[in-house]
Parts: structure tokens; C-alpha cells; sequence
């Protein structure tokens, strides 16, 4: 059962701004607004990495990298999550996961490819 899909992946160009989504369909309301979420990426030959997460209370959280040029948020009555992506750069091609913190149970996307090139 896949409870979380990701969109909006893409090729874009350096300096480019890309919009990823992440909807929960299946996971009933109160599970997705008690949740902690978040967006991981793996790039080929590296570990999976944590981009950014919003916690239940709204407090967000950010890889150095990315400071000041992604932003998470949430809409809770569309259980979706969204990561929006500016001044892009090589370094952020990568297949980005969408990811779910549900007291002690984990959620995670199929994943959405991102790649940053000329």
C-alpha cells in the first residue's frame, strides 16, 4: 500500500526553481496532521539525506545546503506537504522521498527524480 506519492520532479537548470508535492491519499487526516514530515534525497553514490521537515507543531527544520533556498510547508486539509525549490544548483540532483513520522512508524514515497543541468 503506497501512502505517500510525490510530482513535480524534473529537469530544470541551474538557477532554476522547482515545486515538489507529496500527498497522502490513504492515511486518514489525523495520522498526516499528528505526523512529522519531511523530504529526503539520495544522489547516485550517497546515503539518503534529510532536506527539510516540518514537525506536527510547524517547526521546520533545514539541511545546511539548502538553507534560504527551500522551503517545506503543509496543507493538513489536503494532507499534502510541498517543497519548494529555488536557485538550484547540480549539487541538488537527486531522487527526492517524501517521508512520514507517525508515533514511531515510518512512511516514505516512491520518490521523484530532480535533476539540475545545463
Amino acid at each position: 500500500v503506497q501512502y505517500l506519492v510525490e510530482s513535480g520532479g524534473g529537469l530544470v537548470q541551474p538557477g532554476e526553481s522547482l515545486r515538489l508535492s507529496c500527498r497522502a491519499p490513504r492515511m486518514i487526516l489525523s495520522t498526516f496532521t499528528g505526523s512529522t514530515r519531511a523530504w529526503y534525497r539520495q544522489a547516485p553514490g550517497k546515503e539518503r539525506e534529510l532536506v527539510a521537515e516540518i514537525t506536527e507543531g510547524g517547526v521546520t527544520n533545514y539541511a545546511e545546503s539548502v538553507k534560504g533556498r527551500f522551503t517545506i510547508s503543509r496543507d493538513n486539509s489536503k494532507k499534502m506537504i510541498f517543497l519548494q525549490m529555488t536557485n538550484m544548483n547540480s549539487d541538488d540532483t537527486a531522487m527526492y522521498y517524501c517521508y512520514n513520522l507517525y508515533r514511531g512508524r515510518e512512511y516514505w514515497g516512491q520518490g521523484t527524480q530532480v535533476t539540475v543541468s545545463s
